[in-house]
Protein backbone atom coordinates (compact mmCIF):
# COMPACT_ATOMS: atom_id res chain seq x y z
CA UNK A 1 0.00 0.00 0.00
CA UNK A 2 3.03 2.22 0.67
CA UNK A 3 4.44 1.67 -2.40
CA UNK A 4 1.75 2.48 -4.40
CA UNK A 5 1.12 5.77 -2.62
CA UNK A 6 4.71 6.59 -2.97
CA UNK A 7 4.59 5.65 -6.79
CA UNK A 8 1.44 7.98 -7.26
CA UNK A 9 2.90 10.70 -5.32
CA UNK A 10 6.16 10.24 -7.81
CA UNK A 11 3.61 10.63 -11.15
CA UNK A 12 1.91 13.71 -9.40
CA UNK A 13 5.11 15.15 -9.21
CA UNK A 14 6.06 14.90 -12.53
CA UNK A 15 2.82 16.45 -13.74
CA UNK A 16 3.06 19.25 -11.73
CA UNK A 17 6.54 19.95 -12.91
CA UNK A 18 6.00 19.76 -16.37
CA UNK A 19 2.54 22.03 -16.36
CA UNK A 20 4.40 24.23 -14.41
CA UNK A 21 7.58 24.45 -16.89
CA UNK A 22 4.73 25.11 -19.85
CA UNK A 23 5.08 28.66 -21.78
CA UNK A 24 2.66 31.19 -20.39
CA UNK A 25 0.62 30.90 -23.34
CA UNK A 26 0.41 27.74 -24.81
CA UNK A 27 -3.84 26.58 -25.41
CA UNK A 28 -4.72 30.07 -23.94
CA UNK A 29 -7.96 30.39 -25.62
CA UNK A 30 -8.52 33.63 -24.30
CA UNK A 31 -4.76 34.88 -25.50
CA UNK A 32 -6.03 33.56 -28.81
CA UNK A 33 -9.64 34.85 -28.95
CA UNK A 34 -7.80 38.71 -27.85
CA UNK A 35 -5.65 38.63 -30.14
CA UNK A 36 -7.93 37.36 -33.35
CA UNK A 37 -10.16 39.72 -32.49
CA UNK A 38 -7.92 42.85 -32.26
CA UNK A 39 -6.63 41.80 -35.79
CA UNK A 40 -9.68 41.33 -37.36
CA UNK A 41 -11.76 44.40 -35.72
CA UNK A 42 -9.12 46.68 -37.29
CA UNK A 43 -9.02 44.51 -40.61
CA UNK A 44 -12.67 44.54 -40.69
CA UNK A 45 -12.70 48.53 -40.67
CA UNK A 46 -9.22 49.69 -42.53
CA UNK A 47 -6.73 51.60 -41.09
CA UNK A 48 -3.72 54.45 -42.36
CA UNK A 49 -0.26 52.97 -41.73
CA UNK A 50 1.56 56.05 -41.84
CA UNK A 51 0.37 57.78 -44.70
CA UNK A 52 -1.00 55.25 -46.68
CA UNK A 53 -5.18 54.36 -45.93
CA UNK A 54 -5.81 50.23 -46.18
CA UNK A 55 -8.82 49.23 -47.12
CA UNK A 56 -10.72 46.50 -45.04
CA UNK A 57 -9.23 43.13 -45.24
CA UNK A 58 -10.66 39.77 -44.98
CA UNK A 59 -10.62 38.60 -41.15
CA UNK A 60 -7.38 36.53 -40.59
CA UNK A 61 -7.24 32.65 -38.44
CA UNK A 62 -5.61 31.43 -36.29
CA UNK A 63 -2.73 28.91 -37.59
CA UNK A 64 -1.22 26.50 -34.53
CA UNK A 65 2.12 26.11 -36.84
CA UNK A 66 2.72 29.75 -36.79
CA UNK A 67 2.00 30.04 -33.54
CA UNK A 68 4.71 27.39 -32.59
CA UNK A 69 7.24 29.37 -34.89
CA UNK A 70 6.63 32.40 -32.98
CA UNK A 71 6.87 30.92 -29.73
CA UNK A 72 10.22 29.55 -30.49
CA UNK A 73 11.52 32.64 -31.54
CA UNK A 74 10.45 34.43 -28.30
CA UNK A 75 11.64 31.59 -26.73
CA UNK A 76 15.06 32.07 -28.00
CA UNK A 77 15.30 35.81 -28.08
CA UNK A 78 14.20 35.69 -24.19
CA UNK A 79 16.74 33.30 -23.29
CA UNK A 80 19.48 34.72 -25.11
CA UNK A 81 18.62 37.82 -24.49
CA UNK A 82 18.74 39.36 -28.18
CA UNK A 83 15.95 40.99 -30.47
CA UNK A 84 15.50 40.57 -34.09
CA UNK A 85 14.25 39.13 -36.79
CA UNK A 86 17.28 37.23 -37.43
CA UNK A 87 17.94 34.33 -34.86
CA UNK A 88 20.91 34.21 -33.25
CA UNK A 89 22.48 30.81 -35.12
CA UNK A 90 21.36 32.97 -38.55
CA UNK A 91 17.80 31.66 -39.23
CA UNK A 92 15.53 33.77 -40.78
CA UNK A 93 11.72 33.78 -40.27
CA UNK A 94 11.20 31.81 -43.69
CA UNK A 95 13.40 29.17 -41.74
CA UNK A 96 11.24 29.53 -38.55
CA UNK A 97 7.84 29.07 -40.18
CA UNK A 98 9.04 25.95 -42.62
CA UNK A 99 11.03 24.36 -39.55
CA UNK A 100 6.96 24.55 -37.91
CA UNK A 101 5.00 22.94 -40.77
CA UNK A 102 4.15 25.97 -42.39
CA UNK A 103 5.08 24.78 -45.97
CA UNK A 104 4.92 26.49 -49.74
CA UNK A 105 4.48 23.06 -51.75
CA UNK A 106 1.28 22.41 -52.83
CA UNK A 107 0.00 25.83 -53.10
CA UNK A 108 -0.78 28.53 -55.94
CA UNK A 109 0.73 31.46 -53.40
CA UNK A 110 2.85 31.86 -50.08
CA UNK A 111 3.38 34.76 -48.18
CA UNK A 112 4.84 35.35 -44.84
CA UNK A 113 5.58 37.97 -42.51
CA UNK A 114 6.31 38.90 -38.86
CA UNK A 115 5.89 41.25 -36.55
CA UNK A 116 8.03 41.21 -32.85
CA UNK A 117 8.06 43.68 -30.00
CA UNK A 118 9.73 43.57 -26.92
CA UNK A 119 8.53 45.14 -23.33
CA UNK A 120 5.07 45.43 -23.83
CA UNK A 121 3.00 44.30 -20.84
CA UNK A 122 0.02 43.24 -22.50
CA UNK A 123 -1.92 42.58 -26.03
CA UNK A 124 -3.86 45.79 -26.14
CA UNK A 125 -0.02 47.77 -25.37
CA UNK A 126 1.51 45.70 -27.84
CA UNK A 127 -1.28 46.11 -30.74
CA UNK A 128 -1.05 49.75 -30.26
CA UNK A 129 2.55 49.96 -31.01
CA UNK A 130 2.04 47.57 -34.07
CA UNK A 131 -0.39 49.53 -35.23
CA UNK A 132 1.12 53.19 -34.85
CA UNK A 133 4.30 51.68 -36.31
CA UNK A 134 4.09 51.99 -40.53
CA UNK A 135 5.94 48.53 -41.25
CA UNK A 136 4.10 46.56 -38.25
CA UNK A 137 0.89 47.91 -39.75
CA UNK A 138 0.98 46.67 -43.25
CA UNK A 139 1.76 43.46 -41.82
CA UNK A 140 -1.41 43.52 -39.84
CA UNK A 141 -3.53 44.68 -42.48
CA UNK A 142 -2.31 43.43 -45.59
CA UNK A 143 -4.69 41.17 -47.42
CA UNK A 144 -2.58 38.19 -48.63
CA UNK A 145 -2.03 37.16 -44.61
CA UNK A 146 -4.94 34.88 -44.03
CA UNK A 147 -3.75 33.01 -41.03
CA UNK A 148 -1.74 34.00 -37.75
CA UNK A 149 -0.40 32.99 -34.57
CA UNK A 150 1.29 35.09 -31.73
CA UNK A 151 3.82 34.23 -28.85
CA UNK A 152 4.72 36.16 -25.56
CA UNK A 153 7.55 35.24 -23.38
CA UNK A 154 8.92 37.32 -20.64
CA UNK A 155 7.33 40.26 -22.75
CA UNK A 156 9.27 39.35 -25.88
CA UNK A 157 6.39 39.60 -28.64
CA UNK A 158 6.60 37.46 -31.95
CA UNK A 159 3.41 37.69 -34.25
CA UNK A 160 3.74 35.67 -37.55
CA UNK A 161 1.78 36.05 -40.51
CA UNK A 162 0.94 33.72 -43.11
CA UNK A 163 -1.29 33.29 -46.25
CA UNK A 164 -1.64 30.34 -48.79
CA UNK A 165 -3.61 30.11 -51.62
CA UNK A 166 -4.35 27.07 -53.38
CA UNK A 167 -5.24 25.88 -57.16
CA UNK A 168 -8.32 25.58 -58.30
CA UNK A 169 -9.57 22.25 -59.21
CA UNK A 170 -9.44 23.30 -62.63
CA UNK A 171 -5.80 24.32 -62.36
CA UNK A 172 -4.83 21.18 -61.02
CA UNK A 173 -6.08 19.16 -63.14
CA UNK A 174 -3.77 21.80 -65.65
CA UNK A 175 -0.91 20.55 -63.37
CA UNK A 176 -1.70 17.08 -63.62
CA UNK A 177 -1.51 17.25 -67.29
CA UNK A 178 1.75 19.34 -67.47
CA UNK A 179 -0.38 22.49 -69.00
CA UNK A 180 0.46 24.14 -66.28
CA UNK A 181 4.38 24.87 -64.73
CA UNK A 182 4.75 25.43 -61.59
CA UNK A 183 7.53 28.12 -60.37
CA UNK A 184 8.49 28.64 -56.76
CA UNK A 185 8.47 32.17 -55.82
CA UNK A 186 8.49 33.21 -51.75
CA UNK A 187 7.24 36.98 -50.51
CA UNK A 188 8.37 37.73 -46.99
CA UNK A 189 7.89 40.88 -44.71
CA UNK A 190 9.50 41.60 -41.62
CA UNK A 191 9.08 44.61 -39.63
Amino acid sequence: MKRLFLSGLSVLVILITCVSAAPQHINNDRFKEEFLNRINKIRAKGCNCGVTYFPPAPPMKWNDQLEFAARGHALDMSERHYFSHTSMNGRSMSDRALDAGYGFKGYKSYAIGENIAQGQTSIAEVMNGWLHSEGHCRNLMNPAFKEVGVAEIDHYWVQDFGGRGEFSAREQQMIKSGRYKLVQREVSQGH
